[in-house]
């Protein structure tokens, strides 16, 4: 069964509606899944979505739905792509799984004209309270698994990607933000939001 931008999850639905008003355009994503946002883009914007995926699993789901994807690692085979090869580079809910996200953004710059970044914000209130008065990493909606367990490597807040952002040059266009997977403002979205989109460009 295809996907829709309705039917993705809240940051991906974003980032669809973001890119659905410009049909034909070329999209990379960056740790791509089980290809449900490819699968919208392709289906519903008529967009020319690729992805990369390290996980030879997800990849082969990606494969069988008739996807473009290969099998790789983004902290080191975004140097096999062309530089502006994309318009869209996409890289949702993995800027903290990376080995250097400074490197890994520069590198969603240099190979797309655009980059949609989302990421859980280890600011939200909730994860401040669990170590204020629990004293233990928090296990959160937004953070699900134990520290020992957790992908995450990296603990990235909204105002620190702000930061990094302009450290690598970075221009930021659009910016959601979420809490319990809604949209909300960004007035103090970095303790009020769990979760954060940014469109960026150089």
């Amino acid at each position: 069964m295809g996907e829709t931008a309705a039917s993705l999850r809240f940051d991906l639905a974003v980032i669809a509606n973001a890119i659905a008003d410009r049909p034909g355009s070329r999209a990379l994503d960056v740790g791509c899944g089980d290809g449900a946002l490819m699968a919208a883009l392709r289906d519903d914007c008529g967009v020319d979505a690729r992805g990369i995926e390290i996980d030879s699993g997800l990849v082969e789901r990606c494969v069988a739905r008739g996807l473009s994807v290969v099998q790789g690692d983004a902290n080191t085979d975004l140097a096999e792509y062309p530089d502006k090869a994309f318009d869209y580079t996409i890289l949702s809910q993995t800027l903290q799984t990376a080995t250097r996200p400074d490197l890994m953004l520069g590198e969603l710059l240099r190979v797309g004209e655009r980059a949609f970044v989302s990421f859980p914000n280890f600011a939200h209130w909730r994860t401040r309270a669990a170590l204020m008065f629990g004293g233990r990493m928090p296990v959160t909606r937004a953070l699900p698994v134990n520290w020992y367990a957790t992908p995450n490597i990296h603990h990235v807040t909204i105002d620190d990607f702000r930061d990094l952002a302009t450290e690598v040059g970075a221009r930021i266009g659009r910016s959601w933000f979420f809490a319990d997977e809604r949209p909300i403002s960004s007035v103090g979205a970095n303790w009020r939001a769990e979760f954060a989109v940014f469109e960026l460009s150089r």
